[in-house]
């Protein structure tokens, strides 16, 4: 919200602070086999263009374990691979449109890409088949992670919303909203995980992974 200040001669624009208001609700999702899975729910604007500030996000490779396994960014922003490991890593995504290929590098040493196109990024190791993430690039950003009880609560201005839940075992659910300045409680959403099936990836040539990989006390040249 904007006010126009005239003082003599001389007008002036003063932007004015939104107010935020909260909506809150939770998400039961049923044949949930994995209590360490994640759901994230955001909340794109329907009436207007919601402006998407982008920043800097990490995802560390420590003990052949990407962490966070699934990291929701805003559209626009920078995710960092540290490699945390006293072994080579090679992190690498087929997802379209943007697909990458860091090569192998070494601990200490950190790769970078930006996510300019809301997707659902896969990314892996090329060496260790066991090594998973997902980067779930958002056209908004109003997002969260539920909690272990499906509860969430997101900070937004007045407007109209769609909401949508998200996992990588289900199907995404939708609702929309019209939120004014007070708070707001939005209807249980229902995600279904009963028919995920675990399939194992293709390493970056397409191929089954090898058998052979990196430990840290035989590949004694990596320093």
């Amino acid at each position: 919200m904007k006010t126009l200040l005239c003082l003599s001669s001389i007008c002036v624009v003063m932007a004015q602070p939104l107010t935020a208001s909260v909506i809150s609700g939770t998400v039961a999702t049923a044949g949930r086999a994995d209590e360490g899975a994640v759901t994230v729910v955001y909340a794109e604007r329907l009436d207007e263009i919601a402006p998407v500030p982008s920043q800097t996000y990490s995802i560390s490779q420590r003990n052949k374990v990407f962490s966070p396994r699934v990291l929701a960014v805003p559209v626009g922003s920078t995710v960092d691979f540290p490699n945390d490991d006293r072994i080579f890593h090679n992190v690498f995504s087929l997802s379209r449109p943007a697909p990458f290929d860091f090569g192998l590098y070494r601990v200490g040493e950190s790769k970078s890409r930006t996510f300019d196109t809301p997707a659902i990024h896969r990314v892996f190791c090329n060496i260790h088949p066991q090594m998973s993430a997902i980067v779930l690039t958002l056209p908004t950003p109003y997002f969260t992670q539920a909690d272990a009880s499906g509860a969430y609560q997101l900070d937004v201005p007045a407007g109209r919303y769609r909401i949508t839940a998200w996992s990588e075992r289900s199907a995404p659910v939708t609702t929309e909203v019209t939120v004014a300045d007070t708070a707001l409680t939005v209807s249980a959403l229902r995600l279904d995980e009963s028919q995920f099936v675990q399939v194992q990836h293709l390493n970056k040539f397409g191929r089954q992974y090898v058998s052979m990989v990196y430990e840290p006390l035989r590949d004694a040249h990596v320093q």
